[in-house]
């Protein structure tokens, strides 16, 4: 089934049954821009445990490909991905962007898995070509080999423009 795309937020995605939003987070435990502003707004436990995990406090290892599922409500689960490496900070120019493509496709590997055992779809916005500064292109064809080949219904929204007349 292709990759759907719509406009929308993916904070709350749609449909029926079981659902997992991914996004992309670093790896130094920064958390604060993009997406996950509005994800901690809607679910502070992923912004929590995400921290908590950077701290050494989750048993497992912090680090690039990384996928951490935390569970918000019965029927939604938010996964951390790490698919960033540092971050780029405000007026900084970088020669690499932060986007780690290796990275992403480990992590969703490791959301197939999850999303299979689970029975779940898999929503997400357009992860690692904001903040992280990736090509969409190079993502989504790792979204359609990691998932869409596998079968997974895959959602991909935008967020809704403002226009200021």
């Amino acid at each position: 089934m292709p990759i759907r795309y719509i406009e929308g937020d993916a904070t709350r995605p749609t449909g029926q049954g079981r659902k997992i939003v991914v996004h992309v987070c670093n790896d130094v435990g920064a958390w604060g821009r993009g997406f996950v502003l509005g994800l901690s707004q809607r679910y502070p436990e992923p912004e929590r445990r995400y921290k908590a995990w950077a701290a050494g406090q989750e048993g497992r290892p912090f680090a690039l490909g990384q996928v951490q599922f935390v569970e918000v409500a019965p029927d939604l689960t938010v996964a951390n991905l790490i698919g960033q490496h540092d971050i780029a900070r405000k007026g900084q120019t970088l020669d690499v962007p932060p986007v780690r493509y290796k990275a992403i496709r480990e992590g969703l590997g490791r959301v197939r898995a999850e999303a299979e055992r689970q029975g779940a779809a898999v929503h997400m916005p357009r992860i690692g070509a904001g903040l992280a500064g990736g090509d969409w292109g190079i993502i989504e064809g790792i979204i359609e080999e990691e998932l869409d080949a596998h079968g997974l219904s895959v959602t991909i929204y935008d967020f809704p423009q403002t226009t200021t007349p």
